[in-house]
């Protein structure tokens, strides 16, 4: 596996502008900028569907809507009135997995969502890198989701894509934007649950299984037939920017770490560490009772979440 270059790593391929975000779903392989395929699905969220009679017609926003259901009809050329977030799920997860489309479902009534498949996962190619090659993943889709027309994007990581959120974020600043800065790369806020702030951590049981699923071939073998997941074979040479050397790195965009005071994979030290490193522009959120994850994060957490992210993506 190959870690990060020195500065910025390779763009994707810059997906073309588009005048305004589309009104339905539209889902397909994004390319990487190493060349690997990347499932990905774009949903236009609550406020940016097309709605239709019972004929099928597009039915236009009256004066008795309310002005969250009038935001779906945007004039032509205009950036849309919410954010995208582009959601990054866990190691052995995908985008069809029923924890990530619940995800999706949340925050698609605060904004436009994409949702992808890392390399390894579901219906993308390659092998997975538990973290490193997985910002080339995000990138292409937070290019795409510009690309669509969206003026604002909010990464949202959990776990593994935690870890992925905060090194894509200082790796991909908005000074390295493409031409006009509309199919950019960066983000314009992060958000990062349940991630490590270290690498190699096996401080939990939860943490050393992991570890033997990835660093052994019988566990290779558990994880591509038991989790749906092909795990690539090599040690990370270099190894990557850690989480928490990411971190320091992010400002000023806005970042929040979210860790429930329950998770079994990483203690409280690793959010802690994190927040610390990021300063002023970080804030942190230690929830109560909650474990690891997309599974342990609760609906009326996520809408609190989508809230911040709004209001700061701005």
């Amino acid at each position: 596996m190959s870690g990060d270059t020195a500065g910025h790593v390779a763009r994707p391929t810059i997906v073309p502008d588009s005048e305004t975000p589309p009104r339905t779903q539209v889902r397909r392989f994004l390319r990487a900028a190493d060349g690997v395929a990347v499932d990905a699905l774009y949903e236009p969220g609550a406020a940016g569907r097309t709605r239709r009679d019972p004929a099928g017609e597009p039915v236009t926003a009256g004066a008795d809507e309310t002005a969250e259901t009038a935001e779906a009809d945007v004039p032509a050329g205009a950036a849309a009135p919410r954010p995208v977030f582009v959601i990054a799920h866990g190691f052995t997860g995908d985008l069809d997995r029923p924890h990530v489309r619940r995800i999706a479902q949340v925050f698609g009534e605060c904004g436009a969502v994409v949702t992808f498949s890392f390399r390894g996962h579901g219906a993308s190619g390659g092998r997975s890198t538990v973290g490193d090659r997985e910002v080339l993943d995000l990138a292409a889709a937070v290019a795409w989701a510009r690309g669509l027309g969206h003026a604002r994007v909010v990464t949202v990581g959990f776990s593994m894509g935690g870890s992925v959120v905060l090194r894509h974020a200082a790796l991909y600043g908005p000074e390295d934007g493409g031409a006009r800065g509309r199919a950019a790369e960066h983000t314009d806020a992060v958000v990062s649950v349940s991630a490590p702030a270290r690498w190699y951590y096996r401080g939990t049981a939860p943490m050393r299984r992991l570890h033997w699923l990835v660093m052994r071939p019988e566990g290779r073998l558990v994880g591509r037939y038991g989790f749906r997941t092909r795990i690539h074979h090599r040690a990370w040479d270099p190894v990557p920017l850690s989480p928490v050397e990411a971190a320091a790195r992010i400002a000023p965009v806005p970042l929040l770490i979210v860790h429930g005071d329950q998770d079994a994979y990483f203690p409280l030290d690793h959010p802690r560490t994190l927040a610390a490193a990021a300063g002023d522009h970080g804030e942190l959120w230690v929830e109560p009772g909650m474990g690891h994850a997309e599974n342990a994060a609760p609906g009326p957490l996520l809408h609190r979440i989508a809230r911040w992210a709004v209001a700061r993506a701005g």
